[in-house]
């Protein structure tokens, strides 16, 4: 039997575990939580929570993970933990996620209801794509990348590593000869309209988004 965990009991992982069990329907495999450093109850919907070094200890010979936490640094971090303990990525696509043609993503996605990627999109690994967020053709997306619901993401758009967007914001397209970039790391803020380009670290917000401040960017 092969093991399967959802790092994470807030929000966003009871959120992702329905997805992961109607996944995994029919399969030899169980289901748990995963958690580092917090206190958490001993079960949550009727599955054990583990902490990371429970996880990795337990006797099935597979052990797969995903990352449902949104900060992309912490991300990182965890999955980091996860893979030199021996775990391996999987990723989690809802029953309605529609992906239409020439895509290709890294591991250990989260593709949440009603979200789409359509055409010849490249996407880096531990993406999360929450409801409704959308990712148009021709799009290149880095590591950690956190989509929050609602955003979209019109084609010809580069978004760098840790780049965290928040809820129903829309990036204007770019155009084959010059793409609009999102730099590493940088933040969109809820509602935000991107219009240009984004520079690595800062956070913008409002309609035209305008850099609100400059935050630290991962080494």
């Amino acid at each position: 039997m092969d093991l399967y965990g959802v790092f994470g009991v807030g929000g966003f992982g009871r959120e992702v575990m329905p997805l992961v069990r109607w996944q995994l329907r029919g399969a030899d495999a169980r289901a748990v939580f995963i958690v580092d450093g917090v206190q958490a109850p001993a079960e949550v919907h009727g599955l054990p929570v583990l902490t990371l070094a429970e996880f990795l200890a337990q006797p099935e010979a597979a052990k797969y993970f995903t990352v449902a936490v949104g900060d992309g640094a912490a991300r990182r971090m965890i999955a980091g933990k996860l893979l030199s303990g021996g775990a391996r990525p999987f990723s989690v696509t809802a029953p309605s996620h529609r992906a239409l043609g020439g895509n290709a993503c890294g591991p250990g996605a989260i593709w949440c209801d009603h979200s789409v990627v359509t055409a010849d999109a490249r996407i880096g690994a531990f993406f999360h794509a929450n409801l409704f967020a959308y990712v148009a053709h021709d799009c290149v997306i880095g590591d950690f990348v956190t989509f929050a619901p609602r955003v979209s993401c019109n084609g010809w758009v580069t978004v760098e590593d840790g780049v965290t967007i928040g809820t129903g914001a829309l990036i204007r397209n770019g155009s084959q000869s010059k793409r609009l970039v999102i730099g590493r790391d940088a933040v969109i803020g809820m509602g935000a309209v991107v219009t240009k380009s984004v520079p690595a670290g800062v956070t913008v917000v409002g309609n035209p988004a305008r850099v609100l401040q400059r935050v630290e960017t991962m080494p």
